[in-house]
């Protein structure tokens, strides 16, 4: 079974799960593409990482090693990048992987995350931009209503496979909050 991000449930609300998710480590990359196109895009580079196109930390100065493999863990997140019409994909890195291997791609960048409070919200269907704009302002609206502030730019969370029937798929939209009583 596929490692899956973990995470705390602090309180259930209308319309969204509020979170907290300890520090973790993405292994991530920035693409120039729309929506529908910039999962695909990126994974490419982010499983070749975890496949073994990276060094070990420990390997540096070692010429001609293999590189380590990491397990794929879920959800592969998809985020709004700042630079417009460009998204940053990512994988959590399994927690027992230790220090992060050396990505051998410069496009793939390795980034720690502090632990933080989220809301987040699953629900099944295609992987599209209308879907998740959909689900992502009844989030908003969910967590406004409840008093929290949103931080940073909300992350859809893609669960499964491409080949899982659209109607089976797990998908999350999980926006960084500070709240009531932070």
């Amino acid at each position: 079974m596929t490692e899956q991000q973990p995470y705390t449930v602090l309180g259930q609300y209308p319309g969204f799960e509020l979170r907290h998710y300890p520090a973790h480590v993405l292994a991530q990359v920035t693409v120039n593409a729309g929506f529908q196109r910039a999962g695909n895009a990126g994974f490419r580079h982010l499983f070749a990482y975890i496949t073994g196109r990276n060094t070990s930390p420990a390997e540096t100065d070692t010429a001609g090693t293999a590189g380590t493999s990491l397990a794929m863990t879920a959800p592969v997140l998809l985020e709004p990048s700042p630079v417009p019409g460009a998204f940053t994909v990512a994988f959590v890195l399994p927690a027992a992987a230790g220090p992060a291997p050396i990505p051998e791609d410069p496009a793939v960048s390795i980034v720690a995350v502090p632990g933080q409070a989220a809301a987040a919200a699953s629900f099944s269907g295609r992987w599209s931009e209308a879907n998740f704009q959909s689900h992502l302002a009844e989030l908003l609206a969910a967590v406004s209503a409840e008093g929290f502030t949103t931080l940073g730019r909300p992350r859809f969370a893609r669960f499964d496979p491409p080949f899982r029937p659209w109607f089976l798929r797990r998908n999350e939209v999980v926006q960084s909050v500070e709240g009531p009583g932070d």
